[in-house]
């Protein structure tokens, strides 16, 4: 998983599903129930979800503080971003990505849509799909730097209130030159977040 100085992306565990519901609710008119995500987590074998947060700083420690901190089983950080997709036949389908309201707009989105494309090539897959929203504006920007195209359009796809959707796909996921803008966009990514952290402390 994506491992830098200022976050870090894991794989979603069942006790992540209460902050990430908050998220959910948060994020979308229609939030998946918790039993989706137990689902998700203990019985759709082709589904591979992550969490992010902040990392920690922590003091250099020997095997008995280690063991102390283990022991005391000390709260992490609290999830800022989470997301996941399926994967069927080489084909990547990215399910669902939310940011907490009071991280947006700080890249925190687009790592982990890096995270999960980089974690679906490790997979085998070949291709990605996604539906967004006609009217997100700001997630359709960041699937077309990505090589996301709209491919086609979903009529009322969404219940809340009948919008339209976007399919969007990239058929050359595992192609040289999509590998190495995905390379070349994780260094400036993790540069630019580096950068943040340094400049403003822990309001990013």
């Amino acid at each position: 998983m994506f491992d830098t100085d200022p976050f870090i992306v894991k794989p979603m565990r069942w006790g992540d599903v209460s902050q990430v519901i908050e998220i959910e609710h948060e994020s979308f008119s229609l939030p998946w129930p918790e039993r989706a995500y137990r689902y998700e987590l203990y019985q759709n074998k082709q589904s591979h979800y992550v969490v992010l947060r902040r990392r920690t700083a922590r003091a250099p420690e020997g095997w008995r503080e280690r063991l102390k901190r283990l022991l005391r089983r000390a709260p992490r950080a609290p999830i800022l971003a989470y997301g996941g997709f399926w994967i069927v036949a080489g084909e990547m389908h990215i399910s669902t990505l939310a940011v907490t309201p009071a991280w947006r707009r700080r890249g925190l989105g687009e790592l982990v849509l890096w995270s999960l494309l980089k974690q679906a090539l490790s997979l085998g897959a070949f291709k990605a799909t996604l539906e967004v929203r006609v009217s997100n504006f700001t997630a359709q920007s960041l699937y077309l730097k990505y090589g996301f195209e709209k491919a086609d359009q979903h009529r009322r796809y969404y219940k809340d209130n009948n919008e339209d959707a976007w399919v969007m796909t990239m058929t050359d996921l595992d192609s040289e030159p999509n590998l190495a803008r995905l390379s070349q966009l994780g260094r400036d990514l993790q540069r630019r977040l580096r950068d943040a952290v340094r400049e403003n402390g822990s309001t990013l």
